[in-house]
């Protein structure tokens, strides 16, 4: 058994900290073994984890035991390379689909970790999502998940971003930004930011974004307008479908609160009527039937007060639900 010189103390931490990080208990002598150190190096390097912010728990007996339980704080996770990669894939696969749920925390998380990724690991991941086909519903746009990690990096560092942009009429353009929010609606990604060029606030379609590139320019931020980036996201993209745009209106039996865990910030904002019951109004340029299939996401009973074809497209779902049966 080799002792533990003080050049070797953090590889030989992070080799500790990723075994206490498998869902079990170790036992000291296992973790000597597998350490190739004494028991009383172990003791001491499970201290300097303590101090470092890692809560492991240790049981007594003959051959005591250690393992890493849940604390107040989350410290720094070790992953090997296969984790690595799957949590990569995986939020590259969500992310890429602006699927409900993949809100811009997992696209910061996304770009944390493809920037520490050594290029052999870039390279697996690169390659595993190059040969998965994804399966997903609805008609939002497929998205490069390295164009969301660029826009979300300059965003959370205040970095001018400048990209290709494709117009609604295909008019192409390079625009110079400085960058606020990514906004998610379910179907889409948005970009929230102030149009150097034009010296005004824009929204952005990240799907229509090319070529995203951080100049390394920093800038102040400034109060966006409306004072949230959804809410000016939600009226911007009501806007753009002024001809063909609707006012909807449903009332559901469940709390305010409940419903909005929900329904995307983007689509609008329930108000309460009662303890269990609340109200939605907004604007929506939305296709009703998929804005009835987002009704009955939510899990709760709802009644369209309007408009008709609204109401229409939520009874048409109802009843093919209610004939669908095992082929």
């Amino acid at each position: 058994m080799t002792g533990a010189t003080g050049a070797q103390t953090p590889v030989r931490l992070l080799q500790l900290l990723s075994l206490l990080q498998t869902p079990r208990e170790w036992p000291g002598s296992e973790l000597c073994e597998r350490l190739g150190v004494s028991r009383r190096t172990v003791r001491r390097d499970i201290d300097r984890l303590r101090d470092l912010g890692y809560p492991v728990q240790a049981t007594l007996g003959a051959d005591g035991g250690y393992r890493l339980v849940a604390g107040k704080a989350l410290p720094p996770l070790v992953l090997d390379d296969e984790e690595a990669v799957a949590i990569a894939v995986g939020l590259r696969a969500g992310a890429g689909h602006a699927v409900e749920g993949v809100e811009e925390a997992s696209v910061r998380a996304l770009a944390k970790l493809e920037q520490v990724l050594p290029s052999r690991l870039r390279h697996r991941v690169a390659t595993l999502q190059a040969a998965t086909i994804p399966l997903t519903s609805g008609d939002g746009a497929t998205i490069a998940p390295e164009t969301l990690t660029v826009i979300a990096s300059t965003a959370a560092g205040s970095e001018r971003l400048r990209f290709s942009y494709r117009a609604r009429d295909t008019a192409e353009s390079r625009r110079l930004v400085e960058p606020h929010r990514l906004v998610s609606t379910g179907r889409r990604w948005y970009l929230v930011a102030y149009d150097i060029d034009r010296e005004d606030w824009r929204t952005f379609r990240v799907d229509r974004i090319s070529d995203p590139f951080a100049t390394g320019a920093r800038f102040a931020p400034r109060e966006v307008p409306e004072g949230d980036a959804a809410e000016y996201v939600r009226r911007s993209v009501s806007s753009w479908g002024a001809s063909t745009s609707y006012d909807l209106d449903v009332e559901f039996a469940a709390p305010a609160q409940t419903v909005a865990e929900h329904i995307p910030p983007a689509v609008g904002v329930p108000e309460p009527i009662s303890d269990d019951r609340c109200r939605l109004r907004a604007a929506s340029s939305d296709p009703v039937h998929w804005m009835a299939i987002r009704l009955a996401m939510t899990g709760y009973a709802f009644r369209v007060r309007g408009p008709e074809e609204l109401a229409t497209a939520a009874r048409e779902l109802g009843t093919r639900l209610t004939q669908s049966s095992p082929l």
